[in-house]
């Protein structure tokens, strides 16, 4: 079962294989910022990867098009367009 590993806490959360990684931390308790309640409109949701960008579904046209439009980094995901397929650290600013 993959683990995301909230990069300052160091919490672990298990996830399902597959898991969307907003749901995955929302049904955790971790807030993830949002307007579109994870609908891929906003791109509120953005998080750092620390590590384990492999561990992820490739970019979808969604996240791409996103990405492209608010000049995401390339260690930086759209978590609500994101599946965890393994191990991942991630970061966001307001934790």
């Amino acid at each position: 079962m993959p683990q995301i590993v909230l990069h300052k806490s160091q919490t672990k959360i298990d996830v399902p294989a597959g898991a969307n990684l907003m749901q995955s931390l929302l049904s955790a308790g971790v807030p993830v910022a949002s307007s579109c309640d994870g609908d891929g409109v906003c791109a509120k949701c953005r998080l750092e990867i620390i590590a384990g960008e492999k561990n992820l579904s490739p970019r979808n046209e969604t996240e791409i098009f996103l990405a492209e439009t608010n000049e995401l980094r390339a260690d930086e995901r759209i978590s609500c367009q994101t599946q965890v397929l393994g191990d991942i650290e991630v970061d966001a600013g307001y934790w």
